[in-house]
């Protein structure tokens, strides 16, 4: 798999992100233990409640959108933080059997001192009927890609990038 470095990413692209289906069970157990309110514990109580049944914490629908994004793109980037999460939407409620998809694009990259440039992204995960859900804007730290890649190239006492298994090759 390719390694990403901040400079490899362009500002408009697009990343989707798979998609999750998310349980009953799944929703009580997150909730029982981050954001224990009734309208995402306990049935009864949501059932009567203000969204007719059980709602998966807000904060569960972030580390949903975190849990894709990783998987499927982030192992792959050589991150070296995130910066900051704005503009967090919940813009709809996330029910059980809800399959959830979505993406983010890239917004903004910008330099940073030291190794790396800032991305901003904005993301979206998306219901089963195409509804969104869930809105936000982050930036990451995102390493510069170093003068020599480690798997290729190795750097010469002269400081020129060359390809090892190519060695008694002549050059240009």
């Amino acid at each position: 798999m390719i390694t990403v470095y901040g400079r490899d990413l362009r500002i408009g692209d697009r990343f989707g992100l798979g998609s999750h289906t998310v349980t009953e069970t799944e929703i009580i157990d997150f909730a029982a233990t981050w954001d224990p309110q009734t309208f995402h514990t306990d049935r009864h109580a949501a059932a009567a409640g203000y969204f007719g049944g059980i709602i998966a914490s807000g904060i569960h629908t972030l580390g949903i959108f975190q849990r894709l994004a990783t998987v499927r793109h982030f192992t792959h980037w050589r991150i070296i933080a995130g910066r900051g999460v704005r503009e967090l939407r919940f813009v709809r409620p996330v029910r059980p059997a809800d399959i959830l998809t979505g993406f983010f694009v890239i917004e903004n990259i910008r330099a940073a001192r030291g190794t790396g440039d800032v991305i901003t992204l904005a993301g979206t995960l998306v219901n089963k009927t195409g509804d969104t859900v869930f809105t936000m804007r982050t930036d990451i730290q995102v390493h510069h890609r170093p003068p020599c890649d480690a798997h290729s190239d190795v750097l010469s006492k002269s400081g020129n990038c060359h390809d090892p298994s190519n060695a008694g090759a002549s050059g240009p």
